[in-house]
This record gives C-alpha cells, structure tokens and sequence, in this order.
C-alpha cells in the first residue's frame, strides 16, 4: 500500500532478486529522516547479542548517495547492533532512488515496525505530508489509519519543545502531554514541571489544568456522569396502587324485592319449641338464687299438656 501511495522504487532499474553485498560500516550513515529519536541502549546489547549468536538474518537496505557513501533506508537498528560488535562490514541491498522515495520509504518503515513514541510518530506523520505533498485524509489511508487518528498524533506537534522532549524520554505519558495542548507556553512550562517534580496522575493533571482555564473539574464531571449512569441504571419505584372503588350495587328490580319480602321466615327447629329447654332454663335460675343466698321453694307438677312450676320466694330473707 506504501509503495503504491508514495511511489517508491520507481527509479529502481533493478528488475532481478535483490543482491547481498558487504559495505564497510564506515561508509553508512543513518538516514536523515529516521523517525526514532532515541535508541534503547539495552535493547541494542540484546539485539547484538541475537546477531552474535545467530547471524544477521535479515540485511539492511541502503542507496548509494555518493560514490562510496551509502544512506540507511531500513535497518539502523541492526546497523548499531552492528557497530557494538566491531564488525567492519554489513550485509546489505543497495536501493537507487531519489532523496525524497528514500526519505518516505525510511518513515514508513519504522512507522509500520518500530515502535515509536507518540512524539516521533507525529514527527513522522508531518514529515511524510511535507515530503509527497499529502493531506490529512490522504496519508491517513495510505497508513491504514484513520484520519482522527492522524490528526490528534498531529496535534502532540503543538506542544512546547520541552513537553515533547519529557515525551521522547517517557519522563511523562502522551496523555499527560494531550491535558496540556490547551495552555500557552508560559503554561506549559510551568504545569511540565509540576508533573515531573509532584508525580501528578493524569487525572491530577487535568484538573489543574481545568482550574487554570475556569473550567469544570474533569474529576467532578466523571464523577456525576458515573452518578446518573447508576441512578438510571437502578429500578424505578414501583407507583402506588389506586384504590379499586366497590362496585356498586345494583337496585334490586320490583320483582326481585318482592320475592325477598314475601320470603317466608326460616322453621325455628323442633328443639327449640321443646318445653323441657325452657323448664331446664327456669331451674338454672332457681339454683342460682339459691346459691347466692336466696330461700326459694318449688313445686313442681306436670299434666298431659304441661309443665307447672310453682315458686315460692319469701319478701324477707
């Protein structure tokens, strides 16, 4: 997709494999638009270490600017690996092409193998546009990136040098470096140092930021969105139940208060017209008073149709 893009190699009159040949080290010299700023020192020893043990498995890639004199296009990693090992020549494949497919082709490279820090990305975005003559949405797509991508790496190339450099040198996150794009220089410098000599978070950050710009507090803001997210996320309160009305009653139609008037009143039963029950009653009475006292006399007498019962209570007790 690069080479399509950029149109690398078109110069390139070589049509057969690609040929190893040895070049002196002394005769190379890194590529001028090398993205990486800083080089790992103890990723270099283990890099040198592998080639020892291992061989260089894969060669550089070099054009030849000068008679004798050879630019990197890839592999300057490999190529200071290299120079730790004393070597005094390097396998390598000479390239022919222009400053500027050399140039791009060396971004791209390390764009797409290397893993650079946010800054010498963006350094490498810039360079590349400036290079071809690409838009924004031009070199987002032939980076397979998308163009918001681009543009916010892009936007890092606004901060004060100094920022950039504490980035290069991971002193501070990119993150820390976006809280910042927002302040003048003056700013900058100043909320740089806070972060390095306080330790300050992010987070930290960002509110200090906000407070020197009259904003709302980042922190406050999380806090409140975490708030209504959970208060939506809870069950709504049950509405109280309205009271059900009683249905009413019907009127009773004339011919229906009819039958229950006329409604003949239920037989008393057989027990309850039983003269012993009310004769039982009238002794219970009589046993009563005499337990409390009372002198009461009885005579009692029955007839074919009755029970009599004679009482006797004399007025003075």
């Amino acid at each position: 997709m690069a080479f399509s893009l950029f149109n690398f190699g078109k110069s390139d009159s070589n049509n057969g494999k690609n040929k190893v040949v040895d070049i002196k080290l002394d005769q190379i010299v890194p590529n001028r638009y090398q993205p990486r700023k800083v080089f790992d020192q103890e990723d270099l020893q283990e890099l040198a270490h592998t080639i020892e043990e291992h061989g260089l498995l894969q060669p550089i890639v070099l054009r030849e600017y000068e008679p004798a004199k050879y630019e990197i296009i890839a592999g300057e990693r490999r190529y200071r690996a290299m120079k730790l090992l004393n070597w005094d020549t390097a396998p390598a494949i000479i390239k022919k092409m222009t400053d500027e497919e050399s140039a791009s082709l060396a971004l791209v490279e390390n764009l797409q193998r290397a893993q650079l820090s946010s800054v010498e990305e963006a350094q490498a975005y810039r360079q590349l546009m400036d290079l071809n003559h690409l838009t924004q949405a031009a070199l987002a797509k032939g980076m397979g990136k998308s163009q918001s991508f681009v543009a916010n790496k892009l936007r890092l190339l606004k901060l004060i040098t100094p920022v950039q450099t504490a980035i290069l040198d991971h002193r501070i996150s990119e993150r820390h470096g976006r809280a910042l794009l927002d302040l003048d220089e003056d700013q900058q410098r100043t909320m740089l140092m806070r972060i390095v000599n306080e330790r300050l978070t992010v987070r930290q950050t960002e509110d200090e930021v906000a407070k020197l710009l009259g904003r709302p507090l980042p922190s406050v803001v999380a806090k409140q969105k975490a708030a209504a997210r959970e208060e939506a996320q809870q069950p709504a309160d049950p509405a109280p139940a309205k009271p059900v009305p009683a249905p009413k009653k019907a009127k009773p139609t004339k011919k229906a208060a009819h039958k229950r008037t006329s409604k003949k009143p239920a037989k008393t039963s057989s027990k309850a017209s039983d003269g012993r029950i009310a004769l039982n009653t009238i002794k219970k009475s009589i046993q009563m008073a005499t337990e409390n006292g009372f002198k009461v006399t009885t005579h009692e007498s029955s007839t074919k149709d009755s029970y009599r019962i004679t009482i006797e209570i004399p007025k003075e007790q």
